[in-house]
Formats: structure tokens, sequence, C-alpha cells
């Protein structure tokens, strides 16, 4: 597996010194050349220095993700933002995706605004073992067998709820999002969306050819809203 998969943390604590212009430029680079679940939908990602809103947290940078709104835009999100995630902590940079915050800028792209995601250098440690992962087992997030399902557990989610489903089934993996819960409200109902596509950043990372469609004939999951198959 990945080893930043094995490793990566939510970073919370930074040093608020701006990172060097060279490291930003890679960054920027890095930025250009994601490859996104659904290429044919538009997207912009910027960085900034400041964003507000709530659960914020305080850093010298910020990734601001903007999408065209149309089906597949969250996953697209996801997928592409998890990219940049992994090659960060791999930087050693620390990252913490951003639900609730948005950017102070009015108008900081002409697309909808969608999530951020905090960056610097950390002033806590950046990486952690195995065992200090606390995600639900497998057997409760998905049936079957794939060495891959393993990078998608441990992916991390909103408020860690990992509303996510998958069924291993001859060398594909069918991916789906638990139904809504009006109990959790709105934004934790829009996270789930984005938190397919981070899993599947996850999935992709660990497959040699990766390839992400609907099936007419996928199994279906009690309680669960079917979304798409990683083919064989």
């Amino acid at each position: 597996m990945n080893e930043i998969i094995r490793k990566r943390k939510s970073v919370r604590k930074y040093d608020f010194t701006p990172l060097d212009t060279t490291i930003l430029k890679n960054i920027q680079s890095q930025i250009e050349n994601v490859k996104p679940l659904y290429p044919d939908i538009p997207y912009s990602i910027e960085i900034v220095n400041k964003t507000k809103g709530m659960f914020n947290v305080k850093a010298p940078h910020y990734l601001i993700f903007g999408s065209e709104e149309k089906e597949g835009a969250s996953e697209n999100i996801g997928f592409i933002g998890q990219q940049l995630d992994l090659f960060l902590a791999a930087s050693g940079i620390g990252t913490c995706w951003l639900g609730a915050a948005k950017p102070e800028e009015k108008e900081v792209s002409t697309l909808p605004h969608v999530i951020c995601m905090s960056f610097g250098k950390p002033t806590e440690p950046l990486y952690r073992e195995l065992s200090q992962f606390k995600r639900k087992p497998l057997s409760t997030i998905s049936e079957g067998s794939d060495p891959r399902l393993e990078a998608a557990r441990l992916a991390p989610s909103g408020v860690n709820a990992q509303n996510w489903y998958f069924i291993a089934e001859n060398g594909k993996i069918h991916c789906y999002r638990k139904k809504p819960n009006p109990l959790l409200g709105f934004w934790l109902n829009k996270m789930s969306f984005i938190d397919l596509g981070i899993a599947l950043c996850h999935i992709a990372e660990e497959s040699e050819n990766f390839q992400f469609q609907k099936e007419a004939n996928a199994p279906k999951r009690k309680g669960c809203i079917y979304m798409g198959t990683v083919q064989a």
C-alpha cells in the first residue's frame, strides 16, 4: 500500500510562516497535473491565505476548490483534492480538509465554492502509526475481498463518518454512499459525496489501471445509493 496512505493524518496546528516560494510553485505545478475522476466537469483550485467559517483551522495557506454544479462534481473534487493531500503529506506538508470553511475573498473563482483544505508546515506530528487510525472495520463497510479496500478504509471523511460501502466482486469494486439521514443535516450529507471521491482516490492509488463508471446491473445494497464501479 502507498506509504503515505498508511500514515497520513489531518493536521490542525501549523507554523504560520508562509511556505517558500519555490515550494508553492511546486504545489501549483502539482495542481495543474492532477487527474480528475470526471474530466468533463469544470473545476478550479486556488491558493489563498485566509478563510472563514465554522470549524476553521488557522494555517498559512489554503486550497480553495470550486466546481460547476452537476452530477459527479463533489466526488470529482474529493478525488482531485485527495491527490493533493497525499502529495503534500509526502512532501512534509500538513493538510486538513475543511468542510465548513469558505474563502474570505468575495470572488476567488467564478465557479461555485465546494470545499477548502488548509496546508502548511506542521507544529504537530505529520504522520501516525497504523494502529492510531480510528476507522470502522472492513466488515462493516464492505463485503467481498480486494486488497484495495483497506486503502479506502483508511481514507479521511467528514467527522470520520465513513458513509460509504463497497462490494468487491470479480475484480471490480461497486461503490455506494449511505442514504441521507435527515438528522445529520445538509452539510454531512453533502460531504458524503466528497468523501466517496476521497476514498476512490485511495483505491486509484492502489490500482494499475483505474476506471470508474456506472453499471446497469450493479448489485443493490439496502440503505445505500449506488454511485459507480471501479472496473476490473
